[in-house]
């Protein structure tokens, strides 16, 4: 309870610039998450209070002394819910202690919309405050989420044991295109799924490995050369290894509707080459 008293006073004494990006998250287990979320790049960003990722401790604000945040489901069934209590009380801390922000409240939950690079972009935009509610056992009571949840977001179409590894791969989404957090806008502009498409493959030292080699054009020095190279490995990884992804892309760029003329007629070369070696 002593680092939440830490944010509340932090709050009241005022902080002159506060940080681009916040992100709150309710928890049980709020060591877990700050080990991998206070290192490597987001810890340096959180050191330059470029970003503010807290961790709260649920069971903090609970109303009884056994320090209880679930119970038995009402009609029955396997396991316990978390109670909206302990999770209300929680969440009035945390708005408190944020201030005056844009605050989007998100409950991780496998019945929650898929999250992508498109939502992760959502957030970052529109919103300077983010609080990941992480729940447990069974679930939630369904009248804090009714109540207080903005909406629910899922990482995909399986279960967990709790929604702490979904916040954590949320909140590093979102904070890594807040400015300043990398070192150019092209470290993430560059990426898998940014524009629909997936990354180019990468490459380096030494340029012969296990027999095989680096691509002659990497080592070229044509800047251009190299740069459509890699949008070609992008559209033909994309369209080989996530085809549903493909079928949604639009080319509008002459550059691109070349690649895509070059791809197609390397295809249909490939193909006469299969028929003659059967014939």
């Amino acid at each position: 309870m002593d680092e939440n008293l830490n944010l509340r006073n932090d709050a009241r004494a005022g902080v002159p610039e506060k940080p681009l990006m916040r992100i709150d998250i309710l928890t049980l287990f709020p060591d877990s998450i700050r080990t991998v979320l206070s290192t490597s790049i987001l810890g340096r960003a959180a050191e330059k209070d470029i970003i503010e990722i807290n961790c709260i401790q649920i069971r903090d604000f609970t109303e009884n002394k056994q320090g209880q945040v679930d119970d038995y489901s009402y009609g029955g069934g396997w396991g316990c819910v978390m109670m909206a209590q302990p999770l209300k009380s929680c969440l009035d801390f945390v708005l408190e202690c944020a201030g005056e922000r844009h605050t989007r409240v998100i409950y991780l939950s496998p019945q929650g919309k898929p999250f992508d690079q498109a939502e992760a972009r959502r957030l970052k935009s529109g919103y300077d405050h983010l609080v990941l509610v992480c729940g447990h056992y069974e679930g939630v009571d369904e009248r804090f989420i009714e109540t207080c949840a903005d909406e629910e977001i899922s990482i995909g179409d399986f279960v967990l044991t709790g929604g702490e590894i979904p916040a954590m791969a949320l909140a590093d989404s979102v904070c890594r295109m807040v400015p300043g957090v990398l070192s150019d806008e092209e470290c993430f502009t560059g990426e898998s799924h940014w524009d629909g498409l997936l990354e180019y493959p990468q490459y380096t030292r030494p340029e012969q490995w296990a027999g095989r080699f680096v691509p002659e054009i990497l080592l070229s020095g044509h800047h251009a050369n190299v740069a459509k190279w890699r949008r070609k490995q992008s559209i033909l990884r994309t369209k080989k290894r996530r085809p549903d992804l493909y079928a949604k892309l639009v080319f509008t760029e002459k550059s691109d509707k070349k690649l895509l003329a070059e791809i197609e007629s390397e295809e249909i070369s490939a193909r006469e080459r299969g028929l003659e070696g059967q014939a």
